[in-house]
């Protein structure tokens, strides 16, 4: 009887490992994409720069965006998706009407297209305007 509670502890540890390092996609920095698009940090940092300087708070919205973005398997830019009958995740009662910046990512990722086609994920720029947007509303302050 005294092992079972250390096999259950080691089963549910080895089970929460597991569920860490099985992302889908493996981020590897801030220069990923330095080969496949050199200019992508740049083009987001500069629109995000851009954006927040005319409205300061869009730096909390790109940040929720990409807070919302994100659960337990890692982030996958579910909240930019659109339904037709209005049952996304970004029309969900607890985001509705609340979160900000759907536009602004769009012409990001619109600027990315037409630079790097199909290179830059969205959650990728979810992820980078989340980090430029505070670091640019830092400067502000």
């Amino acid at each position: 009887m005294a092992s079972f509670p250390s096999l259950r502890l080691l089963s549910i540890l080895g089970l929460i490992l597991l569920a860490t390092t099985t992302d889908a996609h493996s981020y590897s920095g801030a220069d990923y994409y330095k080969d496949s698009c050199p200019q992508a940090t740049a083009i987001v940092t500069d629109m995000v720069n851009n954006f927040v300087k005319a409205n300061k708070n869009l730096a909390g919205g790109f940040l929720r965006l990409h807070f919302h973005d994100c659960f337990v398997r890692g982030c996958d830019a579910s909240v930019l998706l659109n339904s037709p009958t209005n049952t996304a995740e970004k029309d969900a009662r607890p985001n509705a009407g609340s979160l900000r910046g759907f536009h602004e990512i769009d012409q990001i990722k619109a600027a990315l297209e037409a630079e790097c086609p199909g290179i830059v994920s969205c959650a990728d720029i979810l992820a980078l305007a989340a980090r430029d947007a505070t670091v640019k509303v830092e400067t502000l302050c």
